[in-house]
This record gives structure tokens, C-alpha cells and sequence, in this order.
């Protein structure tokens, strides 16, 4: 029997005679399903952080291996099968923008080795995995995986949060109110494990509305119902306001459709869960409004350093004080006093100037459209229902993102630029020439 060469165990349309036969081309076009499983390792293990729980993995780096796993297979898979490396979008064209940008202020930086570092160690993670995400998620199917992923990890993220608020596990435990978050580097304080959960809870929602089956509905049921009140418990007053975003948001989408049933079901739920929070936690929202109330003096702080960035970012309109370096932009204008600014938007301003706020607010605004484009093109249409509900999901998820904005210091992570990658790959499904509504 002949063997296939080197090359040609990858190709699915090469018998063992090594002779190329007919194959379906949406099949042809997904390639190998190696880069996409590697992906949602990866996935897995940056949120989850087992190496945090299971010291024998820390060496071993998996969270690295899993990545350059999934980087790798697919540059191989394009090779193999002559497909360009990446999308031809104006979103993944933005973004390779803003990234280059980025790169191009590090001489002009106020620490340009700082600025080196911080963008390989962490930018350029962020917009490879944007990258892959479009590229290798080219499926409602494995976009559906990806759902299914991220919905069944957060439950920990969640179980965490009401462990630790009914365990005593707080951040200082001298002020009994902040829970410390997820042992792991993206929900490793209760700020950023809200916002995970908040990013995370319009997925489970879309397969709420896909799926039939009653065992699999209350999971998700009791999934999102589990992550709302984590997020109640994380005294997190961004993720309060995303979370009430969210609400809104839903009760204007499911104004005319009969979901919106479960929407009040869910707000009676929240009303009954926040008394479970103790008196302390409307104390804390009541800061929101009420700065001076805040006897931590965060809301004061926060606010401040917002006002120095504006005023940074108007001193320094093109290039700003170089991409990681709002510390010391801010402290120039505050004085020691200052901090970092608690909103993406000022971060983008000034860090890359007005020409870097810009770029990311245009790949925000276009990746929001994308899935908005989808859920029109797939609304109605036979076998497209499963794709506008996850579209919807992807959209809730980003604008939810742009609210979050205003109070979270996370421009360059993950958080955004995986949501933006699904928006992506969801706009390319919907391309006749993809072949990928089933």
C-alpha cells in the first residue's frame, strides 16, 4: 500500500493511495480541527489556571504550549490546504493598525524598554488570539463549542466568588466586603472576575435560546442565575452597572419576543439574592452617585486620576506617553498621587494619542456591527436561528464590553479582543462564499 507523504496525513482529501479525491468544500475550507481544539485549550487554561492549583503544570507552561500549539497548526493548515493566513476584514485590518501603532510609539515612550516588554508580554497575546479566534472559529459550530467552553468555565469562576464570600476569603481581611477573585491572572481580583462573568453570561443566554432539551436549559438556567449573583457578591460597582446594562439591553431585544419572561424571573431573583449581599453592598452602589460617600476614597481617586488623564491626553494629542505608560502620565499631571486610569478609553488616549483612541473605537463600533449584520442576514433564513442567537449573544457581550470600559484598566487584555475575534468570525460565516450556516 502506497503511504501518503509527509504533507498529506494533515489533508483529509487524500486517500491512503495518496490519490486527491472529491471533498465538500465548506469542509475543505475549515481545515483540520487541531488549531481549534488547541485554541480552546488555551482557553481553558488562561481562565481556569490549573498550573495555580496543580503545581506539577507550572513548568511546563502550558498556557504557552497551548497557544504556539494553536498558532502553529494553523499557519501548517494554511499552508497544507493554500488558504491565506488571515481574514480579509476591515476589523483584523484595524487591528493589526492599532497594533502597529502601538509598536511605532514605543521610541517616543516615557519608558520605551517598558514599553517594549508590555507589548510582547501582553498586547501582542491579546491580538494573536484575536487573530486566531477569526481565522479558526469558521463554523457555528465551533462557534457553539466556543459558547459551550466559556459557559461551562464559568462556573467555577462563579462558585469561587460565593465560596469566598461565604468562607471569609476577602481581599484585606480587616475590611470584610471585597472577595478576592479566581486564583488566575484574568479574574484575579473581584473587579475582573465580575467582568468575566458579565462578558461570559450573554453566551450562555444564546444557548439558552438554541438549545430544547429541558436538562440542558436548566443548566444554563442555573449558570447565568450562579454568575449574577457572583457577580452581586463581588461588590464590584462596574460589574453592577454592566449587569444592569445587560438587563436593559435583553428587555429591549425580547421586548416582542416571548423570552422576556424570563427576564423578570431573573430581576426577582437578583432583588431576593442582593439582601444576601448584606446592607454593605447598597451602601457600596450608593457611591456611584455619591462619591464622597466612599469611605475607601477609590470613587475619589478613580475620578481624579480620569480628570489627569484628559488632561494628559489634550497636552499630548499624537503621541502619547507610549503604550503601558499611563502611570507615569498621570503622576506627571497628579503628582505621587496619581494611579492608574480605571477607563480603556482614556488608557488608548493616552498612552497612543488621539490617533490610538480612535482606531480602537472604530474596530469596537465595526466589531458591534459585524454580529448586528449577522443577526439581520440570519434572522428567518432556514437553519440560520442557531446564528442569530449566537451573533445576538456575541453583540450583547461587546456592548456590555463598552459600558465595562468606563471603569476597568484592561485596553490591551483579553476581555475585548476575544469577543471582537468571535464578532469577526461570526461576520465571515455569514459570507455566501463560506459555506458555514450549518
Amino acid at each position: 500500500m502506497h503511504r501518503a507523504s509527509s504533507l498529506e496525513w494533515w489533508r483529509p482529501d487524500i486517500a491512503e493511495t495518496g490519490v486527491p479525491v472529491r471533498i465538500d468544500t465548506a469542509a475543505h475550507a475549515r481545515g483540520s480541527s487541531v488549531p481549534f481544539w488547541a485554541l480552546m485549550a488555551f482557553t481553558a487554561v488562561m481562565l481556569i489556571s490549573p498550573q495555580n492549583y496543580f503545581p506539577l503544570f507550572e513548568p511546563l507552561r502550558i498556557a504557552l504550549l497551548t497557544a504556539a500549539l494553536a498558532g502553529a497548526t494553523y499557519i501548517w493548515d494554511c499552508l497544507v490546504y493554500r488558504r491565506p493566513l488571515s481574514l480579509r476584514s476591515r476589523e483584523v485590518w484595524l487591528a493589526a493598525s492599532l497594533g502597529a501603532w502601538a509598536l511605532l510609539t514605543v521610541p517616543f515612550s516615557y519608558s520605551p524598554g517598558g514599553s517594549f516588554f508590555f507589548f510582547f508580554e501582553l498586547y501582542a497575546k491579546s491580538l494573536v488570539l484575536f487573530w486566531l479566534l477569526a481565522s479558526v472559529v469558521n463554523s457555528s459550530a465551533r462557534l457553539r463549542r466556543i459558547f459551550w467552553g466559556l459557559s461551562l468555565i464559568a462556573i467555577p469562576l462563579a462558585l469561587t466568588a460565593v465560596y469566598n464570600f461565604y468562607s471569609g476569603v476577602f481581599l484585606d481581611p480587616t475590611v470584610k466586603q471585597r472577595i478576592a477573585g479566581y486564583q488566575g491572572a484574568i479574574a484575579g481580583n473581584p473587579n475582573d472576575l465580575a467582568l468575566m462573568l458579565n462578558l461570559i453570561l450573554p453566551l450562555s443566554v444564546a444557548l439558552l435560546l438554541i438549545h430544547r432539551r429541558l436538562g440542558v436549559r436548566l443548566l444554563l438556567v442555573a449558570t447565568i442565575g450562579l454568575s449574577a449573583v457572583a457577580i452581586i457578591l463581588t461588590f464590584s460597582r462596574g460589574g453592577f452597572v454592566t449587569l444592569a446594562t445587560l438587563f436593559l439591553l435583553y428587555l429591549w431585544k425580547f421586548r416582542r419576543r416571548p423570552e422576556r419572561r424570563w427576564l423578570w424571573t431573573l430581576f426577582a431573583f437578583l432583588l431576593v439574592s442582593i439582601p444576601l449581599a448584606g446592607p454593605g453592598y447598597l451602601d457600596r452602589l450608593a457611591t456611584i452617585t455619591n462619591m464622597e460617600a466612599d469611605a475607601s476614597g477609590s470613587a475619589q481617586q478613580r475620578w481624579g486620576d480620569m480628570a489627569a488623564a484628559v488632561t494628559f491626553m489634550l497636552r499630548h494629542p499624537i503621541v502619547g506617553s507610549g503604550i503601558g505608560q499611563n502611570l507615569q502620565a498621570i503622576r506627571e499631571v497628579r503628582g505621587a498621587g496619581g494611579y492608574l486610569v480605571h477607563n480603556v478609553y482614556l488608557e488608548y488616549g493616552v498612552e497612543l494619542g488621539i490617533l490610538g483612541l480612535v482606531l480602537f473605537l472604530v474596530l469596537l463600533v465595526r466589531c458591534i456591527k459585524s454580529a448586528g449584520v449577522v443577526q439581520r442576514r440570519a434572522e428567518g433564513g432556514p437553519g440560520r436561528s442557531d446564528l442569530f442567537s449566537l451573533a445576538e449573544g456575541i453583540q450583547t457581550s461587546l456592548i456590555a464590553f463598552a459600558v465595562a470600559a468606563l471603569f476597568y484598566p484592561v485596553a490591551y487584555h483579553v476581555h475585548f479582543y476575544y469577543m471582537a475575534g468571535l464578532a469577526v468570525a461570526a461576520g465571515a460565516m455569514c459570507r455566501p462564499e463560506s459555506g458555514s450556516w450549518k
